[in-house]
């Protein structure tokens, strides 16, 4: 009985300095990290696999994960851009620190090749603010998962993914992005999964640009210049946007505008835009109330239409979506061939004759 009570002290003692601000411990495989100490530090000093639990408080670091298998749990913690970033795998010297956790692979700094992916990286109850590019990203990483963060007022991206494959974007929430709230871009191999997000007042609510593969299943996107846009090209060069099914997300009054940019021309009260786009299925959604409120390239609760760059949409399929209130609910352009509107029910198409019962 006395050796199970010092047992049970010592566990006590140990679950009580978590609680102690500036305590970092190891427990078995956890590695808990408090206000005053560095998250970055407990990351360059975990194992492979390990998991590191980041207590409530602000923390003005910006983080680079490169170890397969790490599992950075934020509990109430949040991230700001500190006053005098050190420079690491995704910032330069001199650079500011412009993205909060970065997820990154290996690659030639010299030639920008790819080298071995990070691997099972998993990044959880964060709230990013005010960094200069991405509240959360991953480059050359290969099945990462972001759940249950929250990213606010990012200068170009809320949570993204570039040259990766096997993303997960589960249960997070982006607001004000300048670019877009979520992004999957340069993977043509991506086969990304994005369910439960929510996305608003951002240049795109979900951006699909240049990749290939994924599902967007239950996202609420609201309050955007464009709500979903599926995009072929970038930088001056035709691309591939595919294969991406999108169903029961709530896609609503996405009535913001946008100006014209360097990104693209202006936007104002689209829904979901397949642009240039191929094999892409959108269907079982809802979407209402997408209006322009200022001058847009199109507008509509689903578009269909050649990209900016001149590639044409092919074999995209637009069915069962309840669409009301946009302008109009459905848009072609008449460009391309094998898109196919079927039993959407709306009132308002153009050209007309897309709604069906």
């Amino acid at each position: 009985m006395a050796r199970s009570m010092r047992f049970l002290v010592c566990v006590l003692a140990a679950f009580a300095l978590a609680g102690f601000p500036g305590s970092a411990f190891a427990h078995h495989r956890k590695v808990v990290v408090g206000p005053g100490d560095s998250i970055q530090a407990a990351v360059d000093a975990a194992a492979p696999g390990q998991t590191i639990v980041v207590l409530p408080g602000t923390y003005r670091e910006n983080v680079v994960v490169a170890k397969d298998g790490i599992r950075l749990s934020g509990f109430g913690a949040r991230l700001e851009p500190p006053a005098a970033p050190e420079p690491n795998l995704c910032a330069d010297p001199g650079q500011p620190a412009a993205i909060g956790i970065c997820v990154a692979g290996a690659f030639d700094m010299d030639t920008g090749e790819l080298l071995d992916p990070v691997d099972d990286v998993v990044v959880s109850g964060f709230k990013t603010r005010d960094f200069p590019d991405a509240g959360v990203l991953a480059f050359n990483a290969r099945d990462a998962t972001f759940k249950h963060n929250v990213a606010l007022d990012d200068d170009e991206y809320g949570l993204t993914a570039f040259t990766s494959t096997g993303t997960r974007m589960l249960f997070n929430r982006v607001s004000g992005a300048e670019e877009a709230g979520f992004y999957i871009g340069d993977s043509p191999d991506a086969d990304a999964t994005l369910i439960g997000n929510v996305a608003t007042d951002s240049r795109f609510g979900i951006l699909w640009r240049n990749a290939e593969r994924g599902v967007a299943v239950g996202n609420l996107v609201r309050g955007n210049c464009a709500g979903i846009m599926v995009l072929s090209g970038i930088e001056g060069l035709p691309g591939l946007a595919g294969g991406l099914s999108m169903r029961a997300n709530a896609i609503r009054a996405n009535t913001r505008a946008c100006e014209q940019s360097e990104e693209g021309p202006a936007l104002s009260g689209v829904g979901i835009a397949l642009a240039g786009a191929h094999d892409n299925r959108v269907s079982d959604n809802l979407i209402t109330g997408n209006v322009p409120s200022g001058p847009t390239a199109f507008s509509g609760g689903v578009a269909v239409v050649t990209d900016f760059l001149g590639t044409v949409p092919r074999n995209n399929l637009v069915q069962r979506n309840v669409l009301v209130r946009n302008q109009p609910d459905l848009y072609w352009d008449g460009s391309g061939s094998g898109n196919v509107f079927r039993r959407n029910a709306c009132r308002t198409s153009d050209p007309a004759g897309l709604c069906g019962h």
